[in-house]
């Protein structure tokens, strides 16, 4: 990926609430990335920090109510896609944003074989007549790697195993070639055979299509070997992001370098004591005016509890953090 590459996605202010009987959970607070051309960006953070529903609201897949996009812009193919008509959403959605859900089970509909699910967005979206859709869905089986794949096109979910479930959907979000594949948390559910198994399969289709990928996952060890670059989420907002060496190599958010200590290793003979981080994420029914983990931190003073802290530069290639905290100088950070 070429430097300064301009976007092929670019998301500013983004702000995405949810309306609950004990009042609105603000769930996406002010968030601003792109994703440049080929791009591999990860996007980590534990369970609630607000990853998927961040990318869920980029196309409009959040159910309305209870959520509702309040702010921001997300900038496609020169439109804003907060702005656009649903007509024209649907146009973009499966063809030219792909999007992986986390559970191929419950995404793939049991009563429809996988050929019919892979040929609907080649017809919907590009037209195709039955017959050349249906060649186009076996060559799509076949790209991600099910053998027999004109035969298995009448196959139901059932008929699958899960790794060749999660196949299946990669193969439809990847029908229409998509410029953008967001792929959320495909791994999670299969064991680490078939996740390395689909880990090396989105390699290699990164390699011979070119699409740009976000990979939602709370996986570190994941990112790790596959992203360029990496966002890393809490409390509904981006706490730090910066290229994947760099942020492995020199973390500036207590949040990432406590994430980081999660990580499982072997230390000799005998495994180390598995570290957690103490505490639980923060619910915000308030837009957070102080840094949503000062609770959970250990560097937190005065500053953290009176201003949520900006992201700033804290390194190279892009690398930003929004902590109060220096680490190269072991105390605050100038104001």
């Amino acid at each position: 990926m070429p430097d300064g590459a301009s976007s092929v996605l670019d998301v500013r202010g983004l702000k995405t609430v949810f309306r609950t009987r004990s009042g609105e959970v603000h769930a996406v607070n002010s968030v601003s990335f792109d994703v440049k051309p080929g791009e591999l960006l990860g996007v980590v953070g534990e369970s609630g920090s607000g990853k998927s529903v961040t990318m869920m609201s980029l196309i409009g897949l959040l159910p309305s109510p209870p959520a509702e996009v309040r702010d921001g812009q997300v900038l496609f193919e020169g439109s804003d896609l907060l702005r656009c008509s649903e007509e024209h959403l649907r146009g973009v959605r499966g063809a030219r944003i792909g999007f992986v859900f986390q559970d191929p089970m419950t995404s793939l509909n049991p009563v429809f074989t996988v050929g019919f699910q892979i040929m609907e967005p080649l017809r919907a979206h590009l037209g195709m007549s039955r017959r050349v859709a249906e060649r186009r869905a076996a060559e799509l089986l076949d790209l991600v790697g099910i053998p027999d794949a004109r035969r298995r096109l009448a196959d139901y979910p059932h008929q699958f195993s899960g790794g060749m479930r999660q196949r299946v959907m990669i193969a439809i979000a990847l029908a229409c070639e998509p410029k953008v594949l967001i792929a959320d948390e495909p791994t999670t559910a299969l064991d680490v055979t078939i996740q390395a198994q689909i880990l090396e399969l989105v390699r290699d289709l990164r390699q011979k299509l070119g699409m740009a990928i976000v990979w939602i996952t709370h996986d570190l060890g994941v990112i790790a070997g596959i992203a360029d670059r990496v966002i890393v989420m809490y409390g509904g907002q981006i706490v730090e992001q910066a290229p994947v060496r760099e942020l492995f190599g020199n973390p500036q958010h207590p949040y990432t370098r406590a994430l980081l200590q999660t990580i499982p290793h072997v230390r000799g003979a005998r495994a180390a004591r598995l570290k957690v981080i103490e505490g639980q994420p923060p619910i915000l029914y308030r837009h957070p005016t102080a840094c949503p983990f000062a609770p959970r931190c250990g560097h937190t003073f005065d500053r953290c509890l009176a201003a949520n802290p900006p992201r700033v530069p804290v390194g190279p290639g892009g690398h930003d953090a929004a902590c109060f905290w220096d680490f190269a100088t072991g105390g605050p950070r100038d104001a």
